[in-house]
């Protein structure tokens, strides 16, 4: 079975996401404990494009069409909460924290490709700088390097089925570890006496936001955020024409855009339009489209490296661990701040609180103002990695 008509090929990919989230959370099946819906989408649809569903000439238009004017509409929306003002209740040493993890898990993806390259499968460097991005500031960030980056379909998916594996070992581990702070404090001489104060602020910044959004609100945040995405486009084309001219021709369309409507996005967080209601929700819908179109395109044989991949996160993950312990010696973080600086790198907002409050309560605040700091950065960092990782093909 073929779909040969564009409309039913977007409409199953749509409703398979659903099924599966309305799965998650009205019959709540415990597998999704375990495997999250996101990675069940690409998985599907991988089976479903390695048995020829989404093969048809119609599939392929839709597709061409689709997904890079969502991906760069979920791009603007994803970074109109990231006001770079609230992030100042994290004060310096929580942003030093946070950026202290991004760059000791940067140091392992540096130290780790060149020794895992040959085994991660072939053109592999663009996804490795997307799942860095991920691991910046979440899966949204992953999605947007797809247009940045030259990013292979397939090992897109092996570098999803890494994150989805180690996230979950990771998060399982620093909640185990909650019992042995004190070993860690002890040992870096940890420096706790200001961390209270931040966690208020914090907390009292993020409860600002919580409004309920109304249908005007829902249609005029769609309405924006695609005609940001057309202008972006347009945009990204004559910076990529003029970089060209003056001899920068590394610079494609596909950066250039990711670029302009990244730096768009945070100017317009400090607007009003940063305090539209619905733009997680909206930014959560378009991440899901631009997944299940990705997976649409993407067949199951690449998956047979994922193991390796998965060793290959691990090691990232040891290097991470050393390298936060001697700068936490250094700076004397402790370990609450340092594994939900941690989270908010490798999960986001939406999993650092997990953490912050197996230490205490009020610390919710503050996981969720790192995970902002994360989506802000990730498209940045993204690219300076697949710089550097360009350098080893």
């Amino acid at each position: 079975m073929v779909i040969t008509n564009g409309f039913t090929y977007l409409a199953v990919l749509m409703f398979i996401a659903g099924g599966l989230l309305a799965l998650q959370k009205y019959a709540k099946w415990k597998v999704f404990n375990v495997v999250p819906p996101l990675v069940w989408i690409y998985v599907l649809n991988m089976i479903f494009c390695t048995a020829g569903l989404y093969s048809s000439d119609a599939c392929s238009a839709a597709y061409s069409a689709l997904k890079n004017n969502i991906l760069y509409a979920m791009i603007f929306v994803m970074l109109l909460r990231c006001d770079f003002r609230k992030l100042a209740k994290l004060s310096g040493r929580m942003i030093a924290i946070f950026l202290g993890c991004s760059f000791t898990i940067g140091i392992g993806f540096i130290i780790g490709y060149p020794i895992f390259k040959g085994f991660l499968g072939a053109d592999t460097w663009g996804a490795t700088a997307a799942l860095y991005a991920s691991w910046v500031g979440g899966s949204a960030n992953m999605a947007a390097m797809q247009d940045a980056l030259p990013v292979d379909a397939g090992a897109y998916g092996c570098a999803l089925a890494l994150d989805t594996v180690c996230y979950s070992l990771w998060i399982a581990l620093l909640l185990l570890m909650v019992r042995y702070s004190n070993k860690w404090d002890n040992a870096v001489k940890a420096d706790t006496s200001k961390l209270k104060a931040v966690a208020e602020a914090a907390n009292a910044e993020v409860a600002k936001e919580k409004q309920h959004a109304s249908y005007a609100d829902w249609i005029f945040l769609i309405g924006i955020s695609l005609a940001v995405s057309a202008l972006a486009q347009w945009v990204g084309a004559a910076m990529q024409g003029g970089l060209s001219g003056a001899g920068l021709a590394m610079f494609d369309k596909g950066t250039c855009t990711t670029v302009f409507v990244t730096v768009l996005g945070l100017i317009c967080a400090m607007t009003p339009l940063g305090k539209l209601p619905a733009v997680e929700e909206l930014s959560n819908v378009y991440l899901y489209a631009v997944v299940s179109l990705l997976a649409s395109v993407a067949t199951l044989t690449d998956l047979v490296s994922a193991p390796m991949w998965v060793v290959f996160g691990i090691f990232v993950l040891i290097v991470h661990v050393v390298l936060m312990f001697l700068l936490s010696k250094v700076f004397h973080w402790d370990l609450c701040m340092c594994s939900t600086a941690s989270v908010a790198n490798i999960g986001g907002s939406a999993s650092a609180p997990i953490i912050a409050c197996a230490y205490h309560e009020s610390y919710a605040g503050i996981g969720v103002l790192m995970g902002v700091l994360g989506a802000a950065l990730g498209n940045f960092f993204g690219l300076g990695m697949g710089a550097i990782l360009h350098l080893f093909v």
